[in-house]
């Protein structure tokens, strides 16, 4: 692992655990992208780069060397307006409205560690040790623009995580047209797109696509990175399945709106980038002033798509989630939303909290509802009081009734919204992102607060420290609802009025950062009707994010093998509702419920006191088994078995670190007539060694015993089953 630099050559090697990071100065001035894959040994490296001359619709940069085309060379931070037709990766406008930019290497300089980015999450280190950065300046001398390129390779990581910052260095303003956080440019395009798509209530599902002529472009323009589209993909080489092939992934920790192309040129030749959309943004840059990118976190893979996801999860979960609870086992709730909706009293919810502790659960969280006159959607977000209609005696009342049932409490806010029918809108009118003289669009009878306002920032954080407080709250669900519309502030200038939503972000996540840091006690968990923000931004902030507001258990098997091609298990909360499932009424059984849910962080979403004895006593079945499988879910190694993209059945399994227990799902989702007989090839278990199978409910009754490869080899026979919608856990331990 580390950074060299060889002079003769002028080529940077970045070195990953078991790949290879390759870029080379041309002519001393261009950046230029030689290699990323699979490790290389630093030999020789300065003559890979390949260039040719083409004809005049490419033209050279160099009238002495008509090789030297940017529109042909291999780029790492391709510029505008100077000879490549490509997509570019920033666009500046100068004071006398040219957008002509050219930048060139400048100086360089490799340290041990990895740099913060100011504002924004961004992955990190304990340990200098434990990776080497490079900053590369180029600049533009002509406006005195500089852009410092930060590469950060990790020790024990195929991760390159890249960012820039822009700054200007010059006497007259600059406007940022477009300010992206990489460009790379691979020598060749048979590549397949990988993709996380959907919408809400069906977040995450996977689509592969082969590139071709032209730019396939993978974008939000909500505001939010939002359910439609998710901040990540992948370009796998035609081979690459989940086990096998180069993977090469692509993630942003940003949870604003942004945009990812891959762009496939006349030579074959693809170029990636992503970072902020440019789609109704600038940013004025006045002398001295600096601009920084948000962090894209690129991972390789030699073993397919499952070896990507697997270091994108222990990454995020080791070096992107923050606080007490990183590492911590979360917590089995009783969610009382799907049980009450708005009609709820006290003793409504401590008879809850009684039933759950009966049940084995841990913590009840009061979702929406319990503040200003919040009787349904329609009122009262931005008045963070409690509504003494529904709680006489205030929160610390509840909140300890819930505790002497021996569960902790947790509470539901939706902070950034603000509903016309409020206390604070009526005071407070220009709060919300608005545009003079045009209407004021609803999204579920709410609008958004301008978080771009320090005024407005410090009302949150004030409002929200006052209840947390003054109760003892375990559990925050941060939730968010609609998307950006009217995107203006009233105190921004005309000049920046494009810079709102970004500056809107920077301000959610100095919110977040200053919540999180005052009531490191509490677990907050992430929403945004669903998954509509399940980003690795808000990770750095939130350990783990509400996966779909839909939890039909067909669904979820879908949505969660979706979710986990980037994300790790630990971030997904998952729960079992009641049947008929309230977003698309099927009836699944309780069985299946459970263990679709005990696949992430378990909790139960449904009126506990109108279940019959039976389904109690399989409720306590399920928190028993996840209490004791629970680290195995939350830490172990994930991998998928068989997708429920592609056939009626579904598995994955989890697998301690040392191999010597595991944990695998099985689904059926629909019977089939004459059926044939099916085996599960498993993955990741030790060849060498014995393993014990058991029904995980049943753990007194030896399934069979199997040697590791010939259960990876020849498969665990699966059980024949009649009728819809079934489900097994297996328990796999090593022979002693």
């Amino acid at each position: 692992m580390g950074i060299v630099y060889n002079t003769d050559s002028q080529t940077f090697h970045l070195q990953g655990k078991s790949s290879s990071y390759i870029m080379q100065l041309m002519k001393s001035k261009y950046l230029a992208h030689v290699h990323w894959g699979r490790g290389v040994r630093d030999s020789n490296l300065g003559s890979l780069l390949a260039i040719r001359r083409r004809c005049s619709f490419s033209p050279s940069t160099d009238p002495d060397d008509l090789m030297i085309s940017l529109d042909t060379m291999p780029q790492e931070f391709p510029t505008y307006g100077g000879s490549d037709y490509r997509v570019p990766a920033y666009q500046v406008q100068l004071d006398n409205g040219t957008t002509v930019s050219e930048l060139i290497y400048e100086s360089h300089r490799i340290y041990a560690g990895k740099p913060q980015l100011e504002g924004l999450p961004a992955t990190y280190v304990e340990e200098d040790s434990e990776a080497e950065s490079l900053d590369i300046v180029l600049v533009d001398e002509t406006i005195g623009l500089k852009a410092i390129l930060t590469y950060t390779v990790f020790r024990d990581f195929d991760a390159v995580t890249r960012s820039v910052r822009f700054v200007n260095g010059g006497d007259r303003p600059i406007k940022l047209l477009r300010a992206l956080s990489l460009g790379i440019d691979f020598a060749r395009a048979d590549f397949d797109l990988l993709h996380l798509s959907g919408a809400w209530a069906r977040e995450r599902h996977i689509e592969r696509r082969p590139l071709a002529t032209g730019g396939s472009v993978i974008e939000s323009r909500r505001g939010s990175s939002g359910h439609s589209l998710n901040p990540f993909m992948a370009l796998l080489s035609k081979a690459t399945d989940e086990d096998h092939g180069d993977a090469y992934g692509f993630s942003l920790v940003y949870s604003g709106s942004f945009v990812m192309q891959a762009e496939v040129d006349p030579y074959s030749t693809t170029r990636v980038v992503m970072g902020i959309n440019s789609f109704d943004f600038s940013w004025l840059l006045e002398p001295g002033q600096a601009f920084q990118t948000p962090e894209a976190v690129l991972v390789y893979s030699a073993e397919g798509i499952g070896g990507m996801s697997r270091t994108y999860h222990k990454l995020y979960r080791t070096r992107l989630c923050r606080g007490e609870f990183r590492d911590r086992q979360r917590p089995i709730l009783i969610n009382n939303w799907e049980a009450t909706y708005f009609n709820f009293k006290a003793d409504t919810i401590e008879k809850l909290a009684k039933v759950g502790k009966e049940l084995g659960l841990e913590l009840l969280v009061l979702d929406d509802g319990w503040f200003g006159k919040r009787d349904d959607d329609t009122s009262s977000l931005g008045d963070w009081f409690v509504d003494r209609n529904k709680l006489p005696e205030g929160m610390p009342d509840l909140a300890n009734r819930v505790n002497q049932q021996g569960l902790e409490f947790g509470l539901w806010f939706e902070p950034e919204m603000v509903s016309p029918d409020s206390e604070l809108y009526r005071a407070h009118p220009d709060w919300c992102l608005h545009v003079p003289n045009r209407r004021r669009t609803e999204g579920r009878k709410q609008l958004i607060l301008d978080y771009s306002r320090k005024d407005v920032r410090d009302y949150i954080v004030t409002v929200m420290t006052e209840i947390l407080a003054s109760s003892p709250i375990a559990y925050v669900k941060w939730d968010m609802n609609r998307n950006m519309t009217e995107i203006g502030s009233a105190l921004l200038s005309p000049e920046r009025q494009r810079e709102t939503a970004h500056r809107y972000m920077l301000g959610l996540y100095e919110v977040m950062e200053r919540m999180t840091s005052a009531f490191p006690q509490v677990l907050f968990e992430s929403c945004s009707g669903g998954g509509g923000r399940f980003d690795p931004g808000m990770l750095y902030y939130m350990p783990q994010t509400w996966t779909s507001d839909n939890t039909d258990a067909v669904e979820r098997l879908k949505i969660q093998y979706g979710t986990s091609i980037v994300y790790p298990i630990s971030s997904m909360g998952a729960h079992v509702s009641a049947v008929p499932n309230h977003q698309v009424h099927r009836t699944t059984p309780l069985d299946m419920r459970g263990d679709v849910a005990m696949s992430g962080n378990l909790g139960y979403e449904l009126d506990l006191t109108l279940m019959t004895e039976e389904e109690k006593e399989a409720v306590k079945r399920q928190v028993a088994l996840y209490r004791e499988l629970r680290p195995l879910i939350q830490f172990g190694e994930f991998y998928r078995l068989s997708s429920p993209f592609q056939g009626v059945d579904a598995a994955w399994m989890f697998v301690s670190a040392d191999r010597k227990e595991a944990l695998v799902a099985y689904f059926q989702v629909l019977g089939e007539a004459n059926a044939p007989l099916k085996k599960l090839l498993l993955k990741g278990l030790e060849a060498g060694s014995n393993y014990q199978v058991f029904d995980a409910y049943a753990p007194e009754e030896l399934l069979e015993s199997l040697g590791g490869d010939a259960l990876m080899h020849i498969g665990l026979k699966l059980p024949i089953w009649k009728g819809d919608f079934r489900s097994r856990l297996y328990r796999l331990k090593v022979e002693e």
